[in-house]
């Protein structure tokens, strides 16, 4: 009897197994990724990537698998959405399914998920409404900023005309947009020489190149090669250094603060960190090392593409005489040559609005900015976990030949109807959409519009002597950000 109770415990121990284990697999959520090209072991897809045109690549594999399809960086399975329809569904339609960041690697060593860009969960909703809610009473998109801007445009159009009709190097073109990031968050703008200036600018610039080399683009996708990089290292000290700079001038602010307001946006967050000192460690936000990552995601998003951009236009003008010349003859037609440009001219100025808004279609001044889906995903015919590293094509969208008549070409007319009005274009996505459009959208707008009207307004950009129209060169420089190679310019006032 004893033998046979043990066997039957025995069994009836196995069956409640079998059965659990049935139970769990039934529970298990079955997924199901998008088509994609077969990895190999260890390194997945990496040799169909281009490290450094990846979206020429993805748009490569796009024609085979489609405009939603998997690519595996060694291990680690992403979805990457190519072209407009693809990236509306997800961006638009699921904006919040994938509203996350992604990990990247070579930028969370030092943001360490603070700050407005890099970041998300709670510190990122905070963060982010704090910083749209200030930048706003600090008057983005609005008057207040309409001026400062209109005042900076003075300082720059001072400094080309100061080159008086010789060449300059297109680094000067990169000045004036920090300036107006600058005064947001410092409370003042720094002369062009000033040496605290020209030392920030070299450090964005450091960073910017090292975080969009090889090296840091494969340190992102093998994380544990981190130490036969020297990237990760040269990022951290060009960092280091910024905010030692970022350190003092805080200290500034803090000195120079009013009570019961707040005239920058380092005051602004400085009193909120006054408010949480009862909190505890753990729960507090708005901290030293949040606003250093704040600050930064500001100079970055603030400086580096608008910048860059405006560069990309002046490039643009002299490879284009014919559009910058139409340009002129409707600045000087409508608002003359003395008085400067303001926001609202962007109604009486269609064509000028039109080359802004084709000046970044083509600049394209970021391939992709990675997120992950913040659950699991019905996307399609697909069913896609938490977690998963996903991609928008951003150059997908703007080259779209869905979407674009000549999606190849810098062509105005891309925003003008058929009686020269302005045309509003659902897939111009340089700001990406969703949850995660740029937080600085409409004051990135301002600032492009004025900027590059005001310009040519005053002069007429053309290539240096004994350069051809035909020797510019529109292949871009990939750092973090798209880049024109280095150009010189003259600048002949129009007077």
């Amino acid at each position: 009897m004893a033998s046979e109770s043990v066997t039957l415990f025995l069994l009836c121990t196995v069956v409640m197994m079998i059965v659990r284990i049935l139970m769990g697999f039934s529970k298990r959520k079955i997924y199901k990724f998008p088509p994609g090209p077969t990895p190999l072991p260890i390194i997945g897809n990496m040799h169909l990537l281009d490290i450094v045109r990846q979206d020429l690549s993805f748009m490569e594999i796009a024609k085979k698998y489609g405009p939603v399809f998997t690519f595996h960086f060694g291990s680690s399975k992403a979805v990457v959405l190519v072209g407009y329809e693809a990236n509306k569904d997800a961006l638009v339609g699921a904006s919040h399914d994938f509203g996350n960041r992604a990990p990247i690697p070579i930028s969370d060593d030092f943001q360490n998920n603070h700050g407005v860009i890099f970041s998300n969960d709670e510190i990122w909703k905070v963060t982010r409404r704090f910083t749209l809610s200030i930048l706003r009473d600090l008057g983005m998109g609005k008057k207040p900023i309409e001026g400062r801007i209109i005042e900076e445009l003075q300082f720059l159009n001072a400094e080309i005309q100061s080159y008086n009709g010789k060449p300059f190097p297109k680094k000067v073109l990169y000045f004036a947009a920090p300036n107006i990031t600058f005064r947001m968050l410092f409370g003042r703008r720094f002369d062009y020489d000033n040496p605290t200036f020209q030392r920030m600018i070299s450090l964005m610039d450091d960073i910017v190149v090292n975080t969009g080399t090889p090296g840091a683009k494969y340190y992102n996708i093998f994380p544990m090669l981190k130490y036969f990089f020297k990237e990760p290292g040269l990022v951290m000290d060009r960092i280091n250094r910024l905010n030692e700079i970022l350190k003092v001038l805080f200290k500034e602010a803090k000195e120079a603060k009013y009570e019961e307001s707040f005239r920058t946006y380092i005051e602004a967050f400085m009193q909120k960190d006054e408010r949480e000192k009862e909190r505890d460690e753990k729960e507090k936000i708005f901290t030293e090392k949040n606003l250093l990552a704040s600050a930064f995601d500001l100079m970055l998003g603030g400086t580096e593409t608008t910048s860059t951009t405006l560069q990309w236009c002046i490039l643009l003008m002299m490879k284009n005489p014919h559009i910058q010349k139409k340009a002129q003859d409707e600045i000087e037609n409508v608002i003359g040559l003395e008085r400067p440009p303001r926001w609202d001219d962007q109604k009486v100025l269609p064509y000028c609005l039109a080359v802004a808004h084709e000046v970044q279609r083509c600049a394209n001044i970021l391939q992709y900015f990675p997120h992950t889906t913040a659950t699991d995903v019905h996307f399609k015919d697909y069913f896609i976990p938490k977690g998963t590293t996903v991609i928008p094509l951003f150059t997908s969208i703007l080259n779209d030949e869905t979407q674009w008549e000549t999606p190849n070409q810098f062509n105005p007319n891309h925003f003008l109807d058929a009686d020269g009005k302005f045309l509003k274009k659902d897939a111009f996505f340089p700001f990406s959409k969703g949850r995660r459009v740029c937080a600085g959208e409409s004051l990135a707008r301002m600032e492009l519009f004025l900027f590059i009207t005001g310009l040519l307004q005053k002069f007429t950009f053309t290539p240096p002597p004994g350069v051809s129209i035909g020797d510019l060169d529109l292949t871009p420089e990939v750092v973090f950000t798209m880049r024109t190679k280095n150009y010189h310019v003259c600048a002949t006032p129009r007077n």
